[in-house]
């Protein structure tokens, strides 16, 4: 049985996690037209306004061709801008359109949501456990 192959392997479970969590958000993001990507690249946005794109990438534990793709995205749907700053012309500042902000409160309960099901299928102990113990893995390797 292939599955019993793999239930020690901590590489086969996160990422077999990873493509369940992904299409559960991917569904949930779909009718704002962005990707589960684009929607937490847009959440940190939001939150912290101005931020450099290599601090926006350290932030979302991302490569910086990785962001420079998502926010190309999110520009040509006109969710996000890139103000030049003084200190480096190359450098860019991300800041969320009018838009965006108008959009992140139905982004932010459609997450909420999928929280809200997951801790009910779950229980609110073994989730809140989970992505502790994940991120807690995440960091320690890094």
């Amino acid at each position: 049985m292939v599955s019993r192959m793999f239930d020690q392997c901590l590489y086969f479970n996160t990422t077999a996690l990873a493509r369940t969590l992904e299409r559960e958000w991917a569904k949930a993001f779909k009718p704002f037209g962005l990707t589960p990507s684009q929607a937490f690249m847009l959440r940190a946005v939001v939150e912290r306004p101005g931020q450099l794109q290599g601090t926006l990438a350290d932030a979302l534990a991302i490569s910086r061709p990785t962001a420079t793709r998502t926010l190309n995205g999110l520009q040509r749907l006109g969710l996000v801008e890139r103000w030049s700053t003084e200190r480096d012309r190359r450098e860019s500042a991300i800041h969320p359109t009018d838009s965006a902000h108008a959009m992140m409160k139905r982004v932010g309960a459609a997450s909420a949501e999928i929280t809200r099901r997951m801790k009910r299928t779950l229980g609110n102990a073994r989730f809140d456990d989970t992505v502790s113990n994940v991120r807690h893995i995440r960091t320690t390797l890094e």
